[in-house]
């Protein structure tokens, strides 16, 4: 069974990426199973019922999504292979630009949104820099020179990476997506490892504090450097 990572930022395109790559998989021969990651809530599993298919939704609460997701992977991998599926496809929840959340034993796809800035990529951090495709979506609000400069600028942080392009309304880019997933060489074992350590988080905010200064904050602190201020 193939573990497919479908990550990126909040509102970049992921469940449209989703939605339609699973009747493409499906025409394939392929028995996909999804798993949904969200913070507070989601209704996407109302798009996933429709697709007939079986799928799961976790949310991670006051958890941090990406270490909530790497915490429960192995239980999502058991719970695929049960419902007897090829193919798991796991939606991250909106990350921020420090999550890392892929693993070496799968394929890890990061969506970018082209219309956010060209500057983008350099902002994601691991979360694109461990990536084994970048699919960039919105492509029918941009012009082909921006495609160029995103592209450009995406080689830059990860130059090994494919990278695709789609319109999330229509599906228009998708079956090369689903050509390429088909055609990775990647097989679960029980031996995964993080890619990318992932963003501390210990600090006395991260269980519950609520209290400001200096005699409250315990465990990893990060304060910022006013030396040599403009």
């Amino acid at each position: 069974m193939k573990t497919i990572l479908i990550s990126g930022s909040s509102s970049v395109g992921k469940t449209a990426l989703i939605k339609h790559l699973i009747p493409y998989l499906k025409s394939n021969g392929l028995n996909p199973s999804i798993c949904k990651i969200d913070c507070l809530a989601t209704d996407d599993d109302l798009i996933y019922k429709k697709l007939n298919i079986p799928y799961i939704v976790g949310l991670s609460k006051d958890i941090c999504p990406d270490h909530f997701l790497i915490s429960n992977i192995n239980e999502l991998m058991l719970w695929a292979k049960n419902k007897s599926s090829d193919i798991l496809l796991i939606e991250t929840a909106g990350l921020c630009n420090r999550c890392s959340p892929a693993t070496n034993k799968t394929l890890h796809i990061c969506v970018c949104d082209c219309t956010s800035s060209f500057k983008t990529p350099q902002k994601l951090g691991p979360m694109l820099s461990e990536s084994d495709a970048i699919v960039l979506s919105k492509i029918d609000m941009v012009s082909q020179a921006e495609r160029e400069i995103i592209s450009f600028n995406i080689k830059k942080i990860n130059p090994n990476s494919n990278i695709f392009f789609i319109d999330g309304l229509v599906g228009f880019g998708v079956e090369l997506i689903s050509n390429y997933i088909n055609n990775a060489n990647i097989l679960n074992n029980d031996e995964h490892l993080l890619r990318h350590t992932m963003p501390s988080g210990v600090c006395s905010y991260c269980i519950g504090e609520c209290r400001i200064g200096d005699e409250f904050q315990q465990g990893i602190v990060s304060k910022m450097n006013f030396r040599g201020e403009f």
